[in-house]
């Protein structure tokens, strides 16, 4: 699912904070190297790998395809641990992948079978969405979706609705079994080899594996493509 934030707080107290040491992360980085400004690492889960209480994570432009589990929390508002985009920057960090393998099946239908390896472990092709919030409307609905130059496809309920013609929306179905996941998706007179088709692979994007990680600041990234089984409540005035 795609839920987009300009700007992330994970603390809302600031406080003067103690002089630590800054990693850089950039696209053309490598986590090998020492993470200086003119030696940036790749990935910033080598970074927070890397940074102690006190310390600064500086985001350069481009778009992260990771998921991003801090380790280890600051020590107090003075000595947090900052994950900060570079000012003026945009910073993009996805839970969604490329797909370039898309075969044709039929006029506007393409699919693209994927091992399941690829997800690791969670598959959202096989997660269903739920909730108290959800109605699934006597269908299943899946926290996984496929995204054509950034617009989000609609889930079809079977797939001879994907096989059916194009409508005023585009459909997409997806079915796993034990060695791969297959999706098929109608592209409307497009090549999706030649375009921008992502489908997503992570939970989340930005979440600590264990819990009591606190005094940590998060600042400036745009999120997207996390395949969430839930959604924010609905706020009426």
């Amino acid at each position: 699912m795609k839920w987009i934030s300009a700007v992330v707080f994970f603390a809302l107290a600031f406080s003067p904070a103690v002089q630590g040491s800054t990693f850089h992360v950039a696209p053309g980085g490598n986590d090998a190297g020492p993470g200086t400004q003119a030696a940036p690492l790749r990935t910033i889960q080598r970074a927070a790998d890397l940074a102690q209480p006190g310390d600064t994570i500086t985001v350069h432009r481009g778009v992260y395809r990771e998921r991003i589990s801090p380790p280890r929390s600051g020590r107090s508002d003075e000595e947090r641990i900052v994950y900060q985009a570079a000012a003026g920057e945009k910073v993009v960090i996805k839970g969604s992948e490329r797909v370039t393998n898309w075969v044709k099946v039929q006029k506007d239908v393409w699919k693209a079978t994927l091992p399941n390896a690829f997800f690791g472990g969670f598959n959202p092709y096989s997660d269903l969405i739920h909730g108290d919030w959800f109605d699934p409307m006597g269908r299943d609905h899946h926290t996984g979706a496929v995204y054509l130059n950034d617009d989000w496809l609609i889930e079809a309920a079977t797939l001879d609705d994907v096989m059916k013609p194009m409508g005023s929306g585009a459909l997409w179905f997806g079915r796993v079994n034990k060695e791969n996941t297959t999706i098929w998706a109608q592209f409307k007179a497009i090549d999706p080899n030649q375009q921008q088709v992502e489908i997503n692979v992570r939970q989340t994007v930005f979440y600590p594996e264990k819990t009591g990680i606190d005094y940590i600041t998060v600042r400036g990234f745009t999120l997207e493509d996390a395949a969430t089984p839930w959604a924010p409540p609905t706020r009426l005035d």
